[in-house]
């Protein structure tokens, strides 16, 4: 019973983080690039966990750091450049609702990179929750003026998180989760940094008008929505399971809604309905046969 409030405090957690961290791409973005706020969260997150890389990188065997760095590249640093690239066109609560198909993503890499079996049901609970997707993009207007296409960068951070999920559930189990975020945000940060100089990021603060708020939001996105929010997935995932570690995409979409709301962003009735869709079919695909 103990473990099962660990579980729980740490998925709550991690909603809550996660969830925030869509509105703060968005104050982020307000005063630096999309390539800014995500290489300088990356930066942030690496800087803010590098005193346990020198610890852990000496005891990782060799064979193990490619897969780690990988890791790192398909949870953190890819999806950190889509998602800004993304808000910079679309609202983030629309955002965090795409972001539910995670679970998803975990079953179909599963089954199609790793050879996990796939069950009626659970093909039932994909199709219904691509069918919340198809439309929730309809919903929007397909047009290149309403910019539905960026969504897309979000289906494809969804599929970057769930090749990383099945992977670190089958074969990165043996390390803490402390050492795999570590090691893998300090490689993700290591990658960005060029990116966040040759940005002219560093002369932005050289005026009067530099972007304190952007830098401050951008900061905390880094250090508790990607280091923080990174060692606490590891961990969820190795103790509960990659499909349990998955599931906190039942509550980002509300925690980033609330959000997007006291934001002043229009979420509209169709919006909400596609979302019960996605939730419907990610709770299909995970629901074990024998639950009442």
């Amino acid at each position: 019973m103990n473990q099962r409030f660990i579980y729980w405090g740490i998925f709550l957690l991690l909603s809550l983080t996660w969830g925030s961290s869509f509105i703060l791409m968005k104050i982020g973005m307000e005063g630096l690039s999309s390539y800014q706020v995500a290489s300088l969260r990356l930066v942030a997150a690496a800087a803010c966990l590098l005193p346990f890389f020198f610890k852990y990188i000496r005891q990782t065997p060799l064979n193990k750091i490619p897969l780690i760095i990988l890791s790192g590249i398909l949870g953190n640093g890819i999806p950190a450049y889509l998602f800004c690239v993304a808000e910079t066109k679309i609202d983030s609560s629309l955002a965090g609702i795409l972001n539910a198909l995670t679970p998803l993503m975990v079953l179909l890499s599963g089954a199609a990179l790793f050879g996990t079996a796939v069950k009626k049901q659970q093909l039932v609970g994909v199709g219904l929750g691509l069918l919340g997707v198809v439309c929730l993009f309809a919903s929007k207007g397909i047009s290149a003026d309403n910019h539905w296409q960026y969504g897309l960068l979000v289906v494809l951070a969804t599929i970057c998180y769930g090749v990383n999920i099945s992977m670190v559930h089958l074969y990165l189990k043996g390390f803490s989760s402390l050492h795999l975020g570590s090691i893998a945000l300090f490689f993700c940060g290591l990658f960005a940094l060029p990116v966040l100089f040759y940005s002219g990021f560093f002369h932005l603060f050289s005026g009067p008008q530099a972007p304190w708020m952007s830098l401050g939001a951008s900061m905390v996105l880094g250090i508790m929505g990607t280091a923080v929010a990174a060692v606490l997935f590891y961990m969820l995932i190795k103790r509960a399971g990659s499909i349990f570690a998955s599931m906190v995409a039942y509550a980002l979409p509300v925690v980033a809604i609330g959000w997007g709301l006291l934001a002043g962003e229009i979420i509209t009735w169709m919006q909400v309905l596609c979302m019960g869709a996605i939730l419907g079919g990610v709770y299909l695909a995970n629901r074990k046969p024998d639950a009442k």
